[in-house]
């Protein structure tokens, strides 16, 4: 099996939306309501928003699989020494590959190349996917996030860091 990493383009929105859709719901499923996880899909993963994202920069870098698109990442400045992993997602079938970590490495070169020495991400408490990930590449717990969501639960985010070489 071949994963080839490429630059995302208005040609990868279809499957964008699907692989996020899908590991979004994954991450708090049984935590959101369904009402929220779809009122939530339907605004950031339609077809719509993923391509004007991707257009913006947004999404970076998807990992291809005999051209299926099989995972996704972006990520982006928030301050001129922060960074950020905005999104991360590999399709379920090829989960514990290494592709979730080429991804990773493809945005944190690409921010240690604009002087980004403290990169942050956000994971759902309880995402047992997301976090042992993050952890066993260097990122460290610093602060829980709550919010209200639109239909009145409180969805929990953690925030990781970790400082780049």
């Amino acid at each position: 099996m071949s994963v080839f990493i490429t630059k995302l383009t208005p040609e990868h929105t279809e499957a964008v939306a699907s692989i996020c859709a899908s590991g979004w719901r994954q991450t708090v499923e049984g935590m959101l309501s369904e009402e929220y996880q779809r009122k939530n899909v339907e605004f950031w993963y339609n077809h719509e928003r993923v391509e004007r994202d991707i257009l913006a920069g947004v999404y970076q870098y998807v990992a291809l699989i005999d051209s299926k698109v099989v995972g996704v990442i972006g990520g982006g400045m928030t301050s001129p020494e922060k960074g950020e992993i905005f999104v991360l997602y590999v399709d379920e079938t090829y989960r514990y590959q290494g592709i979730g970590r080429r991804l990773l490495d493809m945005v944190t070169a690409e921010q240690k190349e604009l002087g980004i020495s403290e990169q942050w991400v956000s994971v759902q408490e309880g995402n047992q996917y997301g976090i042992p990930f993050y952890e066993a590449r260097g990122f460290e717990f610093q602060e829980k996030k709550i919010t209200v969501t639109e239909t009145n639960e409180k969805q929990v985010s953690l925030r990781y860091a970790r400082q780049l070489a």
